[in-house]
């Protein structure tokens, strides 16, 4: 959420930023501005006739105890009135706090300055490639075709469990996936981040908090009975956890990692380019977050695109970096850069990550702040990237990797599975060696 004060003072870079994300409903910052006025002169007006009240009931005591009860009953009449006043103004208050907060969540971050203009996907600028594609011919198959020969996911038992978007993963293609996890996990801890398991539900505030809610576009699943949100990352319950805090400034940074399953009520299309593994309603995630002093949250994003371009290359997957446009931005964040894989079979890039600052965003949601050299509270920034998304990952492997003699695994990987290779059905596998 904005800060009024940057709405008050900053506002026409506000209306620069959110034009560059081709926001429509550029009026609610002079709506916000009103209603801010507003609630300030209501406050200065109440503090006022509180004040008042006090000084008249001391007045009114002073009065009683040296006999004038003329003069206290006349005073008294007047703190009634005054009462009325306190409470109108009070009710006042409270109805223009929440329709100014309801105004402010529904505006989104101002993106940085090095965010190109743009109006959709077509528009992201691509900063950085890596790897080679491989030739497979002309026989290479998808990776929902692999998972089939090969018996790794079973699609239409997900279907059966619970709907389309449910996979089922199955012998070496679940292994495969755990290792995946367990590497990942593995190289976020060495790297300094501190490793959570986490809820996979949330409450509103913890929805509101990192920018989830209000669910403008019905991602969210939710469990109404208890009104809790099955997560859509981990960077939910994650940052939440410092929600309400004040640090110091000795505590940051805050590093931390997590494994979660992640849901999300994924708009609903066809085709080819949500086959398979390409689009999930629920998937596996490990994510980085980072809770940033201000004046080093842009050197941190920098390693965090290092950190996640290293496990790519020991992977070795053919990837680029896309910084995205003002118009394909996220709604909280304000940079983002998604690294894509090059799915070759499909012949398409798969997004397998999202690095993003949110500068003070989510902080001033969460009110999560720290007390820095000065004593001043101040706002942190605050960080998250995937490290990485499993679904698009493992369709990258199965694709990139196979060959005519079955799938091959990264060598980064295969101390985790305990196996090098994909070739045989899971009937097959009993009692086969493990080759390192």
């Amino acid at each position: 959420m904005l800060q009024l004060n940057t709405i008050r003072e900053e506002k026409d870079r506000v209306l620069a930023g959110l034009k560059k994300r081709n926001f429509k409903e550029l009026g609610l910052i002079d709506e916000i501005i009103a209603l801010d006025e507003k609630r300030r002169s209501t406050q200065l007006a109440l503090d006022e006739s509180l004040a008042k009240s006090n000084t008249l009931s001391k007045e009114i005591g002073s009065l009683f105890k040296s006999g004038e009860t003329e003069k206290a009953n006349a005073l008294k009449a007047e703190t009634a009135t005054l009462k009325d006043t306190i409470k109108t103004l009070t009710d006042t208050l409270n109805s223009t706090v929440e329709s100014l907060n309801e105004l402010l969540y529904r505006v989104p971050n101002i993106p940085n300055d090095l965010v190109p203009e743009g109006t959709s996907e077509a528009d992201n600028v691509v900063v950085f490639e890596a790897g080679e594609i491989p030739n497979l011919g002309k026989d290479a198959l998808p990776h929902w075709e692999l998972a089939k020969k090969y018996d790794l996911i079973d699609f239409e038992l997900g279907v059966k469990l619970t709907g389309a978007g449910f996979p089922v993963y199955k012998g070496r293609g679940a292994k495969l996936q755990r290792a995946l996890i367990t590497y990942f996990l593995d190289k976020n801890t060495e790297a300094g981040y501190n490793e959570y398991q986490v809820p996979h539900v949330v409450n509103e505030a913890s929805g509101y908090g990192t920018g989830q809610l209000p669910d403008k576009e019905g991602q969210m699943y939710h469990v109404g009975v208890d009104n809790l949100y099955l997560i859509p990352t981990a960077e939910v319950p994650v940052t939440n956890i410092f929600r309400d805090t004040l640090l110091n400034e000795s505590d940051l940074p805050i590093c931390c990692t997590a494994y979660t399953p992640c849901f999300r009520r994924e708009a609903g299309s066809y085709g080819a380019h949500v086959r398979g593994l390409n689009r999930l309603h629920q998937f596996d995630k490990v994510e980085i977050v980072r809770i940033e002093h201000p004046d080093h949250s842009y050197k941190a994003l920098e390693g965090m695109i290092e950190h996640v371009k290293g496990i790519l290359n020991e992977l070795k997957l053919p990837y680029h970096i896309l910084r995205l446009c003002g118009g394909d931005l996220g709604f909280t964040s304000a940079i983002t850069y998604d690294f894509e894989v090059y799915s070759t079979a499909q012949e398409k890039w798969l997004e397998i990550s999202s690095v993003s600052n949110f500068e003070t965003f989510q902080a001033n949601r969460l009110k999560l702040r720290f007390k820095d050299n000065e004593g001043k509270n101040r706002l942190v920034h605050t960080l998250n990237g995937s490290s990485l998304a499993l679904p698009r990952v493992l369709a990258g492997i199965l694709e990139n990797y196979q060959t005519p003699e079955g799938i091959v695994v990264p060598e980064v990987l295969r101390k985790y599975t305990g196996f090098y290779i994909i070739n045989y059905q899971i009937s097959e596998l009993v009692n086969l060696p493990i080759i390192l």
